[in-house]
């Protein structure tokens, strides 16, 4: 039976649904929904090139994320950790379920995840290749069970 499982959301009804599974499936496990934040977006979501773009972009990502992280977590009538990591996203999620720990949290643990629950987007065909898929990655590469919720 899984103790600590960790839920990636995006900001997506599909994430936030798989949350709402996670804390259904397992009422008794320690849940952690983590948000990621991908650097790659940078490039379209800051205007390039002027002095302090790139935190001015960082602080609005942080910000989005702590958005998330509060949206999803008040959809579910339970006590659920929340985690804001900055990485790409598979390997994010995964270095997190395998007990990284927080940069600069010399507190933290790093203690792993017994099971990861993640949304699907559905998406497939081209779309797929030319998107990728975090659901995919983290299905193949985790070294913990994986719900993928759809």
């Amino acid at each position: 039976m899984a103790k600590r499982i960790l839920v990636a959301v995006d900001g997506s009804t599909e994430a936030r649904d798989a949350l709402a599974f996670a804390a259904s499936e397992w009422p008794d496990a320690e849940l952690t929904a983590l948000h990621v934040i991908n650097p790659a977006d940078s490039a379209t979501g800051a205007d390039g090139g002027f002095p302090g773009a790139a935190d001015q972009w960082y602080d609005s990502a942080k910000q989005r994320g702590e958005r998330i992280l509060t949206e999803a977590t008040a959809a579910v009538d339970r006590d659920i950790e929340t985690r804001l990591e900055v990485g790409r996203p598979t390997a994010t999620i995964l270095g997190v379920a395998g007990g990284e720990k927080r940069v600069g949290d010399d507190d933290d643990p790093g203690e792993p995840f017994d099971h990861v629950v993640l949304a699907s987007q559905g998406r497939t065909g081209l779309s797929r290749v030319l998107l990728g898929s975090v659901a995919e990655g983290v299905v193949r590469r985790s070294e913990v069970p994986v719900t993928v919720v759809r």
